[in-house]
């Protein structure tokens, strides 16, 4: 196997494996809290269309599932083979038919173009190791105006690193400034931003078509 497959390959799993690690420690009462401010942030209501990358359990996806209702749909991607099977499962045994499981891919979302009304994702986007691309695949498979929500956690003070490195020891995390100057780069709009006790919360939006750009509300 060439180098470069590699390294293609061992990003993939570390991904797969800190999505799921990460994903599997928050709690109930995480879970509803985070789904609230998503369905807020985002202006999720009945008959949306919502994307979650690197969806672990699904369980956000599912709380999502219910307000949006049968006439929305949730694409619920997840590189982890096993969790994806998963998330099929218990959406059918809860019986949430709007829910359709997405295989993961290291640099693109796997959506349809143009698809969501909203994207977000938790505990994920640090892991990226090439962020230009995956930010031109969440851009392409937003509507536009569709809105994009990342929660994540910021590295110990001045460990900040470059991609494919901010999962390391002593660099695990981001920044919102970094956050966002990716997110600008991929020609998104930064709707607002916040870091509190190391929690990242960043949203942003595909422009309109000819529309003008948000400020940053912090």
């Amino acid at each position: 196997m060439k180098h470069a497959s590699i390294r293609r390959f061992v990003t993939a799993l570390v991904i797969a494996a800190a999505t799921t690690c990460g994903l599997a420690a928050q709690s109930a009462a995480q879970n509803a809290a985070d789904a609230a401010w998503l369905i807020q942030a985002l202006e999720i209501k009945a008959g949306s269309t919502v994307g979650e990358v690197g969806a672990g359990d699904g369980e956000i996806s599912f709380a999502i599932a219910r307000t949006v209702g049968d006439a929305g749909h949730i694409y619920s991607n997840e590189l982890n083979r096993g969790r994806l099977a998963a998330i099929g499962t218990t959406a059918e045994t809860r019986g949430l038919h709007n829910v359709r499981p997405i295989e993961g891919r290291e640099n693109e979302t796997n959506f349809p173009e143009a698809c969501c009304d909203a994207i977000f994702m938790r505990n994920v986007y640090h892991h990226f190791g090439d962020p230009p691309a995956m930010n031109a695949s969440l851009l392409k498979s937003l509507k536009p105006g569709g809105r994009l929500a990342v929660i994540d956690f910021t590295p110990p003070p001045g460990g900040e690193t470059v991609p494919g490195h901010r999962g390391d020891d002593n660099h695990h995390g981001i920044t919102a400034p970094t956050l966002e100057r990716e997110l600008k780069a991929a020609g998104f709009e930064i709707v607002s931003s916040d870091e509190k006790d190391r929690t990242v919360t960043v949203l942003a939006r595909r422009p309109e078509l000819g529309g003008s750009q948000f400020a940053v509300r912090k």
